[in-house]
């Protein structure tokens, strides 16, 4: 998508999903960068679930988040494309506006790219939106007992510790092809973002298409994981901030990660005792010599901004670190020589 991305003095390719995602790229709106937007399509619960149950289109909930969050459209615009019908609209129950529009869209078009290309230039996106895979994918968790939950949705809540993370197509094979551009995306990029977001359900998911994480190992990008400032119940209970560098790294089987940012406020203590639906248990833990000792750069700084009820990574201080890092640092050349086999 040529035309919306003029010319920037450097590339920025993000990769996630989840709410966290879209916080970070309101802000990098900011930089003097193209922005790409790497998406994951494991996403099963909801309205995207719904939606990728009955139409053949990868799970469109996060990449209208992503959309609202890159757009430049009338605000107006961008209320009605997030607006969520009411819970006694029978059928339309629950769904939004956005996510009917990227179904309709990809049926009309016949493929997920030129929707989203279709629909990023009505909503004047700065930047380009790419899922990660061309099909919707099935996200797989072993635990460490052995046994196997099926189904992005459905891992958190077995409550056990997670192995490892697999995806599949919806047929069972092994996911190995991104989505057009995307690869490309990330070998272009002189930065690559991690986050933030739910470690096992939200990033792992892009990292383990076969493409992706080749392309991640390969490319010359400084690769930054915003690590996450609470724990999640059913994924990384007691973790550090080194831990979750460990998995991402064990998963790809080399340590690719360059930089971590860590938050360093302390999260008010009233504000965890009163968490609804125990979404979050704990603020993660540092180690610091943990996250050295992974080769990885560690910025810690007071990134944590407390609205709407909740604890979020302060939008304005994350991506200032992240500009500073693309101003100053000179960037690493990496080869395949260069990464350390994990």
């Amino acid at each position: 998508m040529e035309e919306n991305l003029p010319k920037s003095r450097y590339n920025v390719a993000v990769i996630g999903g989840g709410t966290g995602l879209p916080v970070i790229l309101k802000g990098l709106k900011k930089l003097d960068a193209n922005i790409s937007a790497v998406i994951t399509v494991a996403d099963d619960g909801g309205s995207s679930g719904a939606i990728r149950d009955y139409i053949n289109v990868v799970p469109p909930g996060d990449i209208r988040n992503c959309m609202c969050a890159l757009s430049d459209a009338d605000p107006t615009l961008i209320e009605l494309f997030q607006y969520r019908f009411n819970t006694d609209d029978d059928f339309l129950a629950g769904h939004a506006i956005g996510n009917l529009l990227i179904a309709a869209l990809k049926e009309m078009k016949g493929s997920m790219s030129e929707a989203i290309d279709f629909l990023s230039r009505f909503m004047k996106i700065r930047g380009q939106i790419l899922p990660a895979a061309p099909e919707a994918l099935v996200l797989n968790a072993l635990f460490e007992d052995g046994t196997i939950a099926i189904g992005e949705s459905k891992i958190a809540h077995h409550r056990k510790k997670i192995q490892e993370v697999i995806v599949t197509t919806t047929s069972g094979d092994e996911a190995v092809k991104a989505s057009p551009r995307v690869v490309d995306a990330i070998l272009e990029a002189d930065l690559i973002v991690l986050g933030p977001g739910s470690l096992y359900t939200s990033i792992l998911p892009n990292l383990m298409v076969k493409e992706i994480g080749e392309a991640l190992l390969k490319t010359d990008a400084e690769v930054v994981y915003i690590c996450n400032i609470m724990t999640q119940l059913g994924e990384t209970e007691n973790f550090t901030d080194s831990d979750h560098v460990e998995v991402l790294h064990q998963h790809l089987g080399a340590c690719f990660v360059d930089t971590v940012l860590v938050n360093t406020t302390e999260v008010p203590r009233d504000y965890i005792l009163t968490q609804p639906n125990e979404e979050y248990l704990l603020q993660v833990k540092h180690d610091f010599k943990g996250l050295r000792n992974a080769g990885c750069r560690v910025i810690s700084s007071e990134f944590l901004s407390m609205k709407q009820g909740g604890a979020y990574h302060d939008t304005d201080r994350v991506v200032e670190e992240l500009g500073h890092i693309l101003n100053t640092t000179k960037l690493h050349r990496k080869n395949a020589s260069d990464v350390n086999v994990y």
